[in-house]
């Protein structure tokens, strides 16, 4: 099973429906409200996907988004932030896969998209 990791800053409810919509189907995930735990589900293709939101990922303001199947819509977790980004319009963060086991989490970097364009960032 492969999966796909983003953070979205400020999410509003609805948005990530109406956003995996245009790239999945029979999509069931009832994003009205973002302020606990969402599960849901949905189809690439043949491949039934797993999809979740976790409020308050890395402090208040992010949300993470996982989804997990045999096969994904994108490549790649920063393919998915950038397709996000271009949707919902505010900053979304993935990780930039590089991270080594004897690295100190804040020398870790993630990549931000935003209205800035995409940078590698430390967290904080």
């Amino acid at each position: 099973m492969q999966d796909l990791e983003i953070y979205i800053r400020d999410l509003e409810g609805g948005v990530v429906s109406r956003w995996l919509g245009n790239h999945i189907s029979q999509l069931a995930l009832d994003d009205s409200d973002v302020s606990s735990i969402i599960k849901g589900s949905a189809c690439f293709g043949e491949d039934r996907l797993k999809i979740t939101l976790y409020p308050q990922a890395f402090g208040k303001r992010y949300t993470s988004l996982l989804i997990e199947g045999n096969r994904l819509p994108w490549n790649s977790d920063l393919e998915c932030a950038r397709s996000a980004w271009r949707a919902l319009d505010t900053e979304v963060r993935c990780s930039s896969g590089e991270w080594k086991e004897d690295e100190l989490p804040e020398d870790e970097r993630w990549w931000r998209l935003d209205d800035r364009g995409e940078q590698l960032v430390v967290w904080n």
